[in-house]
């Protein structure tokens, strides 16, 4: 699953997660550049929103952020493993912003918002 919009250079495409060495390479690559941590569950009405909420407000490029989706219901093991490795209580829908390996800002539910995590950048 991908969306992509294309506005002044902010490409927005998610990238999905699916696995613990995935998980892995993303935390490595948050040492380039943020990474946007997504959890969703497909099942919640809220989730929907705050994700169709994050696509529609998103206003970075690739290389300033990095949106990443798991899909929490399906990659349970992987969800789990966020939030025992950043020390975070499992939510959903949930945002983690990864920066140099850590959890800098974290967010759940309506606290999800685009103004709170460009300044958490």
């Amino acid at each position: 699953m991908w969306f992509r919009k294309e506005e002044n250079n902010k490409a927005f495409a998610w990238h999905n997660l699916t696995s613990l060495d995935q998980l892995n390479e993303w935390i490595e690559k948050s040492n380039e550049a943020p990474v946007l941590l997504f959890k969703h569950s497909t099942r919640c009405p809220v989730s929907m929103m705050a994700k169709k909420r994050l696509e529609s407000d998103w206003n970075f490029t690739q290389q300033e952020l990095s949106p990443v989706y798991l899909d929490l219901i399906a990659y349970r093991t992987v969800s789990n493993e966020i939030a025992e490795r950043f020390d975070v209580v499992h939510q959903s829908p949930q945002v983690l912003l990864i920066k140099n390996g850590k959890c800098v800002y974290h967010a759940s539910h309506e606290g999800i918002e685009m103004q709170k995590i460009s300044a958490s950048l």
